[in-house]
């Protein structure tokens, strides 16, 4: 009669251990012949539709016998509308590279490159120097030159005007060397003397300024009184003494009496 799952399992004597693995072969159903030549049959399979009949289960047999799948965990499932996470990547290590040996230089080579370029460096300091010590006399030199021409350009600043007042001196000296010489000839001589000194003047650029007729300026003008008169107020009426202009700077302002308002 076969053996249900739930009946206990008699020993079986075994012969020589050391003819275990080829004495008995162990199958679902199949019959294993020991050494002492009794034979017992297993049967691990499903129990027949008779036996299952005949004998009834005990409720502990069944169980205990229940499937392996369902007693195993059930796996996480991810909330629904999401993609459940991927996996973290396992970190690799990365092989590094072993530096590229240095080539061998000979020491005199560097020895003598390096020297080879101190010499170029030395001689383009020589060079520079050499410039910026030309470049600095120049510049001495202009500035020397530069004194130099201003000394004489205010020693000699006259020079042109005393040029041209020679004349009128020389007429000056004719005037008085001749005797007994009419009035007339000295007023001719005068006229002559003032238009020399009046062409001096101008090549001198020395402007005579006589403000006759015109509004009083105090820039120019240096108001001595003030008289009341028919012309309009701050009108010079009256010319004292001319002024006169170098080159337009007031070298002597012209003095002169102004109009005002009658009371």
């Amino acid at each position: 009669m076969p053996r249900h799952p739930s009946d206990p399992v008699a020993p079986v004597p075994f012969g020589d251990a050391t003819s275990h693995s080829s004495a008995f072969t162990e199958t679902a159903g199949a019959t294993i012949q020991p050494l002492t030549g009794e034979t017992i049959e297993l049967n691990f399979g499903p129990p027949h539709a008779s036996d299952s009949a005949s004998e009834p289960v005990p409720e502990s047999a069944s169980e205990s016998v229940s499937n392996p799948a369902s007693e195993q965990m059930p796996l996480e499932q991810a909330p629904s509308g999401q993609t459940p996470p991927e996996p973290e990547p396992i970190p690799t290590a990365t092989a590094t590279a072993a530096p590229a040996a240095t080539p061998f230089i000979d020491p005199a080579v560097l020895l003598a490159e390096a020297e080879s370029q101190l010499a170029e460096a030395e001689a383009r300091a020589a060079e520079h120097y050499d410039a910026w010590l030309r470049a600095k006399a120049e510049i001495e030199n202009v500035r020397r030159r530069g004194q130099e021409d201003t000394a004489k350009a205010l020693k000699f600043a006259a020079e042109k005007f005393a040029t041209a007042m020679l004349p009128v001196k020389d007429s000056l000296e004719a005037a008085l060397a001749i005797e007994g010489q009419t009035l007339e000839k000295l007023r001719e001589g005068v006229e002559l003397t003032l238009k020399q000194i009046i062409a001096a003047f101008e090549g001198a650029q020395l402007a005579e300024e006589n403000p006759l007729g015109k509004k009083f300026d105090p820039n120019k003008h240096q108001a001595i009184a003030a008289l009341e008169a028919e012309a309009e107020p701050n009108t010079v009426i009256r010319v004292l003494q001319k002024g006169y202009l170098l080159h337009g700077r007031v070298i002597r302002p012209a003095m002169v009496m102004v109009a005002k308002a009658k009371a």
